[in-house]
C-alpha cells in the first residue's frame, strides 16, 4: 500500500527574486495511505488555478471534501500556491518542506524529536517579520519608504528565521499571554497555559495540561501536569553540543528562576533559584537527613519523586526522596 509521510497545500511568500520566505499550510495532512497517497505523491511545486481545480475534483472523488474546498479557495489568490509532499521522514530539502514540518509539530500531528529537522537552520531565510508578513532584509528599506509615502508605518516586530506560531497555527484548548514568545514548530498540548514570561522554542513543547512561566528550549519536552515557574530555564538540545535530550516528567515543579540541565523524572521538584546541570554535585540524604552519598546530578537523570534543594547554611545542593534511603541507593546503583 502506498504511503505518504505528509502533505501540505500552502500559500507562499517570495522575495523580488522569486525565492521563498515562508509557506502557510492551513490544513496539512500527516501519515496518508491508499489512493489519496498515490494522488498526492504526484502533486508537487507551484500550482496554477487550473491545476488546483483538477486537484480539487480528484480529492472530492476520493471523499476528501475539506481539502478539496481549500484547493478551490486557493484559486482566488494572487500569491504563489505550492503543493509539498513529504514522501518519508527525511531531512527537509526546501523552505516549503521545512515549514511543513514545523506546521506538523504545531498542529500536534507529531511530537518533538519525532520528525527529522536536520539542516533546518540552513534552509530558513532570516527575514523581517511585519504585519504584512515576511519581508526580505534587502527589501525592507524600500517597503518602509513605500509605507511612509502612503502615510503608514511598516512595523517590523522581529528579525529572525522563525516566526511566531500563532501567525500560522492557533491550537485549540490553550492560553498564550504573549504570542511572540511561542515559535512556529512548538507543540502545545490541550490545557497548556503560557504566561507572559513563558517561552517555547521550535521542536519543543508541553504535553498539557500545564503552566509555563519559564523557558522551554529547543528539543525539551514537558510532561502533563508540570509547572515551570517564573523565569526558570531548561537547557535545550542546542546547548553544549546537543548530546543530551532534556525533558521534564509528569507533575513536576521547577521553581522560579531555577534551571534544569538533566532529564527529570515524574513528580520531581527543583527549588526556586537552583540550577541543576549534569555535573552539579548532589548530596543524597537518607531518611535521617544525613548524607548517604554524593553524586553528579546526571546520575539522577529520569529518577522519579526527587526534591532538589540547597542547604540553608552551606549552600550545598541536596536531594531528598519520598522513597527510603535504601530504595534510593538501589536506584542509583542499578544498571538497567
Amino acid at each position: 500500500m502506498s504511503t505518504l509521510y505528509g502533505f501540505g497545500l500552502g500559500i507562499a511568500t517570495e522575495n523580488a527574486n522569486g525565492e521563498s520566505l515562508d509557506t502557510f499550510y492551513p490544513s496539512p495532512i500527516y501519515d496518508v495511505d491508499g489512493d489519496i497517497a498515490v494522488l498526492l505523491k504526484e502533486v508537487s511545486g507551484r500550482l496554477d488555478a487550473s491545476q488546483l481545480l483538477s486537484l480539487a475534483a480528484s480529492l472530492e472523488a476520493l471523499g476528501e471534501v475539506h481539502h478539496a474546498a481549500i484547493a478551490r479557495q486557493m484559486t482566488t489568490t494572487h500569491q504563489p500556491v505550492v503543493a509539498t509532499p513529504l514522501v518519508d521522514n527525511s531531512a527537509p530539502k526546501s523552505v516549503q518542506e521545512a515549514y511543513l514540518k514545523l506546521h506538523l509539530l504545531s498542529h500536534r500531528m507529531v511530537k518533538p524529536h519525532e520528525t527529522v529537522l536536520d539542516g533546518l537552520f540552513g534552509l530558513l531565510p532570516n527575514v523581517a517579520w511585519t504585519e504584512q508578513g515576511p519581508v526580505d532584509l534587502t527589501e525592507v528599506a524600500q517597503r518602509q519608504l513605500d509605507a511612509r509615502l502612503r502615510g503608514e508605518v511598516l512595523e517590523v516586530s522581529s528579525v529572525d528565521k522563525f516566526p511566531k506560531m500563532t501567525q500560522y497555527v492557533v491550537p485549540q484548548g490553550v492560553r498564550i499571554a504573549h504570542t511572540a514568545r511561542v515559535r512556529l514548530g512548538a507543540y502545545l498540548g490541550a490545557g497548556t497555559t503560557v504566561m507572559h514570561e513563558g517561552f517555547i522554542n521550535f521542536n519543543a513543547g508541553a504535553e498539557g495540561p500545564g503552566m509555563i512561566e519559564g523557558r522551554i528550549s529547543a528539543g525539551v519536552w514537558v510532561g502533563a501536569g508540570s509547572d515551570l515557574g517564573g523565569g526558570c530555564s531548561t537547557m535545550g538540545t542546542l546547548s553544549g553540543g546537543g548530546n543530551i535530550i532534556i525533558s521534564v516528567g509528569k507533575e513536576c515543579l521547577i521553581g522560579a528562576n531555577a534551571g534544569l540541565g538533566i532529564p527529570l523524572g515524574d513528580r520531581c521538584t527543583i527549588e526556586a533559584g537552583l540550577f541543576v546541570t549534569a555535573g552539579t554535585k548532589v548530596s543524597v540524604l537518607d531518611n535521617q537527613q544525613k548524607v548517604a552519598e554524593t553524586v553528579s546530578a546526571r546520575t539522577l537523570s529520569g529518577r522519579p519523586d526527587l526534591l532538589f534543594r540547597r542547604h540553608s547554611t552551606s549552600g550545598a545542593v541536596q536531594c531528598l526522596t519520598n522513597k527510603s534511603a535504601v530504595e534510593l541507593n538501589e536506584m542509583l546503583h542499578a544498571h538497567n
